[in-house]
């Protein structure tokens, strides 16, 4: 028995350690220490900045481009409104800087503003889409950022394409034909017409440019250049891409971009060809340029003759279920990677799509999350019942280990033996208490990943004061749930569902045999408190989740006991 308690002991011991090391670790020093790189950006940025490596590295990966004086030009705004998207497309050159998510606002405020995922307002956060040409030989004049397209007036929407025309002056024409879904994928066709009687090269690329980017910093969650390249997933965070300056791919078809949480720039080459794609990180004047980009092959295109080149750019929300249609749709390899689901991805995804499946029948994500609950306890059940019978029977011989504690004293094998006999005797596996919990760690944190990455939970309501399951419960202990007028420190965050599931466990406890050890006993007694602590910093469905768990586990267990006493008349 002695045995089997600290067992338990290390097993609480541990998660309780590896929960707060985690926390504290991952969530709060990255935040402390984010904050403190932010305020270094200006010091940390180059002073000086060359062609090669800022400015012409964002207008076109491979390509030093050469200083000239620029005339003024009239740039025109083409609106962008589809289903999903709204912003602007401008008339100068080809960037993608100005874009907004409809369904998708800051806050749980109704009145809050919309997400803007692209931006070019002078911020020093720029986020943008390019695509160009690059001439390898330089004898051919190509558009750049201060190229004036002859367009129409647009709007772009779902149904209504934008074209826009450039010529260069030598018998070549540039044309490029923008559409865009109803929801987040635009497909850009690139044009190049040859009217210039001699053989010329071009080399189609596509490019998205973050500066400053602002992170949550959480090491759980990655955030930064992100791509399906080479046939696997290629992931590198800003901070190491700053090490390393430069890493570079050669692949068939994927996609690459930039990536945060919730959202996604994506390019998408044709699928067809071999392209050279990198991730680039750049000093600059104003900080930190972080740039994904590709480059196809040269095409030498004869005089009287012309090129196309096809590709795509996905700009909004990384919604599970949309990311899969779009793989299966444009044959795009393994697009859901961008939804980092981590290590446990293989029980995380099914894991969404159940909740997701709940979420459609009760039409609330926490009502899901409970039904989910009962499942997964569900399909314990057998595993979790022998459990439970077998520290029945525990909780029952207790007093005749008490009476071989005193009888043997201080000699520890024969104890042992005895015990070991007494088990075998009453048929009690020491161990089985400890398999169901090892068993849904997995399951719990393949859960957290599901509250934390996919968008369908985010500012998910349950009821009452829980406007967003996948944020913390925002109610505190300290200061009464809101009846004082006074924000506690997040250490201090302590709400109703927290304190809720610490109960539960209390409870949970004293169902469960008692430590025979009394410093045993107080170290079980302090756990339900160190929990609730810690889970009180965690996404509410979570906690829920636990909640329920809890209170499943309790009515099974007082079912087994109630069996067995029935079992001993």
């Amino acid at each position: 028995m002695e045995q089997f308690d600290k067992k338990n002991l290390v097993i609480f011991a541990l998660a309780a350690g590896l929960i707060f090391y985690g926390f504290h670790h991952f969530f709060e020093k990255p935040r402390l220490e984010r904050m403190a790189a932010e305020s270094k950006v200006t010091e940390q940025a180059s002073p000086k900045t060359t062609a090669e490596s800022a400015e012409s590295a964002v207008k076109a990966p491979g390509l030093t481009a050469a200083i000239e004086p620029v005339p003024t030009i009239i740039e025109k705004k083409i609106k962008i409104n589809s289903d999903k998207l709204e912003g602007t497309l401008s008339s100068k050159g080809f960037r993608l800087s100005n874009l907004t998510l409809k369904d998708y606002r800051e806050t749980t405020d109704p009145n809050s503003p919309n997400i803007q995922l692209l931006k070019k307002n002078g911020d020093g956060n720029d986020f943008y889409a390019e695509f160009g040409w690059v001439a390898p030989a330089q004898n051919t004049k190509t558009p750049d950022n201060s190229s004036s397209w002859s367009t129409k007036d647009g709007p772009l929407t779902s149904s209504d394409p934008v074209e826009m025309v450039w010529d260069n002056g030598e018998g070549v024409r540039f044309k490029r034909t923008i559409e865009v879904d109803d929801k987040y994928m635009f497909t850009i066709r690139q044009t190049v017409e040859n009217n210039s009687g001699k053989t010329i090269e071009v080399k189609p690329y596509g490019l998205v440019s973050r500066h400053n980017p602002e992170t949550l910093g959480f090491m759980v969650l990655h955030e930064g250049p992100i791509g399906y390249m080479e046939d696997k997933l290629q992931e590198v965070k800003y901070e190491d891409l700053d090490k390393e300056g430069k890493k570079a791919f050669l692949t068939k078809g994927g996609w690459l971009g930039i990536t945060d949480k919730y959202w996604l720039a994506a390019l998408i080459p044709d699928q067809k060809i071999n392209v050279k794609a990198s991730y680039k990180s750049i000093d600059s004047r104003e900080g930190k340029i972080y740039q994904t980009d590709y480059i196809e092959p040269v095409t030498r295109i004869e005089s009287g003759k012309n090129f196309t080149s096809t590709s795509r750019f996905f700009a909004g929300a990384k919604s599970l279920e949309l990311l899969d249609d779009y793989e299966n749709i444009n044959n795009i390899p393994h697009f859901d990677l961008a939804i980092d689901f981590g290590w446990f991805y293989f029980i995380t995804k099914p894991l969404f799509f159940a909740i997701k499946w709940l979420y459609d029948l009760l039409g609330n994500f926490g009502l899901a999350i409970i039904a989910l609950t009962i499942l997964i306890r569900l399909s314990f059940y057998p595993l979790a019942s022998q459990s439970f019978k077998s520290m029945a029977r525990m909780r029952e011989i207790q007093p005749e280990m008490e009476r071989m504690k005193k009888t043997y004293g201080d000699d520890k094998a024969k104890l042992q033996q005895a015990t070991m006999e007494m088990y075998k005797k009453n048929k009690i596996n020491p161990v089985s208490g400890c398999v169901p919990m090892l068993i849904q760690i997995p399951v719990f944190f393949a859960l957290y990943k599901v509250l934390f990455v996919t968008i369908e939970m985010r500012q998910a309501p349950f009821f009452g004061w829980l406007k967003d399951l996948s944020a913390p419960d925002p109610t505190s202990l300290f200061n009464l749930f809101g009846l004082i007028p006074w924000d506690p420190p997040s250490m201090l965050q302590i709400g109703v569902l927290p304190i809720l599931m610490g109960v539960s466990m209390f409870f949970q406890q004293k169902l469960n045999p008692q430590p025979t050890d009394p410093i045993q006993a107080k170290v079980f007694a302090f756990l339900p408190l160190i929990f609730t602590y810690m889970l009180a910093h965690f996404p509410a469905g979570l906690v829920l989740y636990w909640i329920c768990s809890n209170v499943f586990s309790m009515f099974q267990q007082m079912a087994v006991r109630k069996n067995s006493k029935k079992v001993k008349k």
